[in-house]
């Protein structure tokens, strides 16, 4: 029987090593958001000349900006996305049992979370979001909240601020600083970092990075858990009438 190069399976050292890609996926995702939260209205005037409404628009930048990072995420954590694939087929049952129980835990967590801060605030984006659901179509806003919006954020602030980053820095320091980020990255924005709008994404946050951690860092296994989180946001959204919801 013929022995297995060391080189034919990366090492979990080599998965967790930063590489140039990792650092073009920061630069390009925190390049576009600070443009977009700080003159992002300069770009108004030219998409409104190629697409005919604002929400199209706005929903444009939208794919473009998690396509180019989404596209820089996969070259960079592609062994870790097949490793992680693999892992969760050979337990099939815990995936399909364990997400929607974490997606449970998750909105006691927010409710709490909630209570505790007071009043519910809707965030800059959270109201965005809502404005592009009520103007663009299911078939193009699944793709983009569903599919291509957590993997790149599972991979920023799951894979490189705690898988990687905790190489070098105590992972407990590491989690703080996903769910702190997570959150603060979501009411980016005129409100700043008030409590009642950060309470949503901090409940989510904390969720994330424990079955992250939990999972012996999975990366595809919190997106799992992201996705379908979204996809029950996206679907409650497109079930309620639109003067029902906040403005």
């Amino acid at each position: 029987m013929g022995t297995i190069s060391t080189n034919a399976r990366p090492t979990k050292a080599h998965l967790y090593k930063f590489n140039a890609f990792d650092a073009v996926a920061v630069a390009a995702y925190v390049g576009f958001t600070v443009y977009f939260t700080l003159a992002g209205e300069s770009l108004r005037p030219l998409m409104l000349q190629v697409f005919p409404d604002p929400a199209t628009a706005a929903y444009a930048l939208n794919a473009v900006f998690y396509a180019v990072v989404g596209l820089f995420a996969i070259i960079s954590a592609w062994r870790v996305v097949g490793r992680d694939f693999r892992i969760l087929g050979t337990r099939p049952w815990f995936t399909l049992g364990m997400v929607p129980l974490a997606i449970v835990v998750m909105l006691i967590l927010t409710a709490f979370l909630m209570a505790a801060f007071g009043s519910a605030e809707s965030s800059e984006n959270q109201l965005g979001i809502q404005g592009l659901l009520q103007h663009v179509p299911a078939w193009l806003m699944v793709p983009l909240l569903v599919v291509l919006g957590p993997f790149v954020e599972e991979y920023l602030f799951r894979h490189l601020v705690i898988g990687k980053l905790s190489r070098h820095f105590n992972i407990w320091i590491c989690c703080a600083l996903s769910v702190f980020l997570f959150a603060s990255i979501h009411v980016v924005g005129r409100e700043g970092l008030v409590l009642s709008a950060l309470a949503p994404y901090l409940g989510m946050g904390i969720v994330l990075v424990a079955v992250y951690v939990w999972t012996g860092k999975n990366l595809m296994f919190s997106y799992f858990v992201h996705a379908t989180k979204n996809l029950l946001a996206v679907v409650l959204i497109y079930a309620v009438p639109a003067q029902l919801l906040p403005h």
